[in-house]
């Protein structure tokens, strides 16, 4: 395999779940905060602005989770073929690797205002610290949550230097949406994570999953039904509403079986259509 299919390969290039659910909040941020009755190239450029972040700071992650959970992906069937687990890539050269994503991540970054680029670079540490978490507490998806849906308050500040109650309401409910498909997606490698010690939300709930993953999502719901009624969004927004519902508790919760790595596989992937949707709801709420 040659050096750029590791790369892409390391950095799960290949895989756009995971930046497209890093991308999905900062555009809902985005898109509340905007001024549809101004110019639209400013909010396009922004939304490109944010999925090149979305991708870079991902593939960056990727390489620093792998770095520091190598020992623990020998021992997992599902990563032990890793770039680094495996030996096909050296530490030395990933840390370069991601060196250069946060360097042309922070080239991106400059093109906001400083508000946005201050509270960016305090979200590093979080950013970087995650796949710790893991070896401490039972709530790594919480830590993930609340790195992960840190774009829809950059989303805002983008446009607006301030932030105010309606964003915070918003990435609150987003925090829940993360833990709830962390959660699902988390039992795939369950067996291997009790043995070798690895810690989880997956683990923590695993004699009764499902209702914490309801409480997730119905906080989740809450924060979208808060942002439309402090917005004043019509009817057509709830409306709408009920297809997201429909998509969180009868696709995703009542086909979710703990014990099926592929279906909480399928289910997780799920959230990127499910992301878009939300978009849509949040444009139906901005233009009607």
């Amino acid at each position: 395999m040659n050096q750029f299919n590791l790369f892409l390969e390391l950095t799960r290039l290949k895989r756009p779940i995971g930046y497209m659910l890093l991308f999905w909040p900062c555009a809902w941020g985005l898109t509340i905060a905007y001024d549809f009755s101004s110019t639209l190239g400013v909010y396009f450029f922004y939304l490109l602005l944010f999925f090149l972040g979305s991708v870079l700071m991902r593939s960056a992650g990727c390489i620093v989770n792998d770095i520091l959970d190598r020992k623990f992906d020998e021992k997992v069937f599902r990563t032990r073929h890793r770039p680094i687990a495996s030996g096909k890539i050296s530490v030395k050269l990933a840390l370069l690797y991601s060196t250069f994503l946060c360097f042309t991540a922070f080239l991106v970054l400059i093109n906001f205002n400083l508000f946005t680029i201050i509270i960016a670079l305090a979200s590093m540490p979080l950013a970087f610290t995650y796949p710790l978490m893991k070896r401490f507490t039972y709530w790594p998806q919480l830590f993930l949550g609340i790195t992960f849906n840190y774009g829809l308050i950059l989303g805002w500040t983008s446009i607006n230097a301030e932030i105010n109650l309606l964003p915070v309401i918003f990435y609150c409910g987003a925090i829940f949406w993360t833990l709830g498909y962390d959660t699902i997606y988390g039992f795939q490698d369950i067996k291997d994570d009790e043995i070798i010690g690895i810690k989880s939300t997956s683990i923590k709930f695993k004699s009764n999953p499902i209702i914490f993953l309801y409480i997730c999502y119905t906080l989740f719901l809450l924060s979208l039904i808060v942002i439309g009624y402090l917005n004043e969004f019509s009817k057509l927004y709830f409306i709408f509403l009920s297809i997201i519902i429909f998509h969180m508790y009868f696709f995703q919760l009542r086909k979710f079986k703990s014990t099926n790595p592929l279906i909480c596989l399928e289910i997780f992937k799920s959230n990127n259509f499910l992301g878009a949707l939300i978009l849509i709801l949040l444009f139906i709420g901005k233009f009607n």
